[in-house]
Formats: C-alpha cells, structure tokens, sequence
C-alpha cells in the first residue's frame, strides 16, 4: 500500500522515507534547530541566553524551532527551582543522545577546506568542541578541575586522559580558571594566540596553575585538513 506524501513544514513524513536518517533530519533538519539543540547540550538554558548565544536567530524563529522541538519530546520547558523559578528549556534524556551526532558532525566538518574556526562561536560549542577534539594522549595522567567564565555563563570541568566532563556552575577550587570571551579562549587553542597576548588586551583572564594553562591550550589539535 501507497503511502500519501506528506511534504507540510514540520509534517510527520516530509521524506516519505523509513530511513532513520531521513526521520533525523525531520526531527532537526529545520534551519537553527540542531543548533539549538547544541546549546543545551550542557544542561537547561533561559530564552534570552539561546537568543544572545545564536545572534543570527530571530525571537519568533526561536521560539517557533522550540515548540517544534518540543512537540517532537526533545526538549521540555520546565523552571529553575526557587529563589529563581525562571522559565528554561532543556533537553529530554532522548535529547541529550544526540550529543554523538553534533560531535561527529563538528569533527567532519573540521577538515573543510573552508572551515574557519576564528569565526564567532558560544561558550557551549566551545566546550563542547573541546570534548570532541580532545587528543587523550597528551593528557597522560593529567587529572585536574577547571573553571570557564564566559560572562555571567560559568562552568566547571574535570580533565582527565579518559576525556573532559562538564557541568554548569561554579566549580569548587579549580586548578585554573579562564575567564574572558570564548573567542578569545578559542583564538587561544585553535589558533595558536599566546595566552600572554590575549590577556594583555584584555579578552582573557586566568587566575591558578599558569603551567596547566598553558598545557590545557595544546590538547585540542585540529583534524588535518581535507586536500583534494
């Protein structure tokens, strides 16, 4: 039997196709949405911090990618709990399975002939692009907690040679803390700045183990790039 083509913006079946993929780009193949979806990779988010975080994004388009996205269970809208109680959207543990995806995407498109990574980014995908490109054989036996200021955004980290955990929130005692933009952090590993440059004009703080920073900007190399 024939199934009727659905070809409707948000429709169930756009693809009229089984294939998991085809079902995947449905759920987050909308322009923003798989975006959206990264930045709440590292736990629940306010409206305004997704807005500021994607500068491109319009309100209506944001508010419309999270309702979709709602309706499809991969995120809810719930609260803060008290004194805050603010409105936040966070990812569904279905949701949060998707981190696989982004990371393997981020890594491929790393090897672009056109990939700029001195473009803008969020502190969310630069962390998170930290998980992904991770070389665990530099780390040895590192074993250290970290923090990352980003504005009024703060989170902490564990850095281990298994990989890189990290949480929002003020983490207690870190060896090092980075505090500036998450260009300038990311100008810093990606881009081979000096950590010493970067702070004389003021796009970055650190406060601890001066060696561990300057160890922590080598463990992120770039997959070489694509040459055809």
């Amino acid at each position: 039997m024939k199934l009727k083509k659905k070809t409707k913006a948000g429709g169930p079946s756009r693809y009229d196709d089984a294939c998991g993929t085809a079902h995947a780009l449905e759920i987050f193949g909308d322009r923003w949405a798989l975006l959206i979806m990264r930045e709440l990779m590292l736990g629940p988010r306010r409206f305004s911090q997704l807005r500021a975080d994607l500068p491109g994004i319009s309100a209506s388009i944001l508010t419309q990618r999270l309702a979709d996205l709602e309706r499809r269970k991969v995120l809810v809208k719930t609260r803060l709990p008290p004194p805050a109680a603010t409105p936040v959207y966070e990812l569904t543990e279905w949701g949060y399975e998707a981190e696989p995806i982004t990371s393997a995407m981020g890594r491929w498109a790393a090897r672009s002939p056109s990939h700029d990574p001195g473009r803008p980014i969020s502190g969310v995908s630069l962390l998170l692009s930290f998980r992904t490109m991770l070389d665990r054989g530099r780390c040895g036996d590192l074993d250290a907690c970290l923090g990352f200021q980003f504005g009024d955004d703060v989170y902490g980290a564990h850095l281990t040679g298994s990989g890189l955990s990290v949480t929002q929130g003020d983490p207690p005692d870190p060896r090092v803390r980075f505090a500036g933009t998450p260009m300038a952090l990311g100008a810093a590993v990606y881009g081979k700045v000096p950590l010493a440059r970067l702070e004389a004009e003021g796009a970055l703080r650190i406060s601890g183990d001066r060696r561990l920073a300057q160890r922590f900007v080598t463990l992120f190399p770039l997959p070489k790039r694509f040459e055809p």
